[in-house]
């Protein structure tokens, strides 16, 4: 299954009563496994979780730590973007040339690196004392 396939699958369970905006995602770990996450609301709105995090979270309960690849899809008229915290969240485990490729359900895609999303990132060098 490709990650199109994969992020596309999943968007399908996403629960979304609140917004009604569903969003799957599925990510490449550095082993070539893939794995998937949707977005999951609640009534108490800030206590939800993004498609992209649900995806990383599996990836790392598997034991993995590092993603070479992300795919993100919603039923938009044009790619949605990670959110912020999502970017912050990718750039922890993918390098900045990780391609992330964001599309619609109608085949749109727009492709941008890690980098691109996030410049300047916040990063481990940042905790390293002087």
């Amino acid at each position: 299954m490709t990650l199109k396939d994969t992020a596309t699958a999943v968007w399908q369970n996403a629960y979304a009563p609140y917004s009604n905006f569903k969003v799957g995602a599925a990510i490449r770990a550095a082993s070539g496994t893939v794995y998937a996450g949707c977005n999951v609301e609640n009534v108490a709105y800030p206590e939800g979780t993004c498609a992209e995090a649900g995806a990383i979270a599996a990836m790392i309960a598997a034991g993995e730590t590092s993603l070479t690849e992300v795919y993100v899809i919603a039923d938009a008229p044009m790619p949605v973007t990670p959110c912020g915290g999502c970017r912050q969240k990718l750039a922890e485990f993918g390098a900045g040339d990780v391609p992330v490729t964001m599309a619609t359900l109608g085949g749109q895609e727009q492709v941008m690196t890690l980098d691109q999303l996030l410049p300047g990132a916040f990063n481990q060098d940042h905790m390293d004392s002087a």
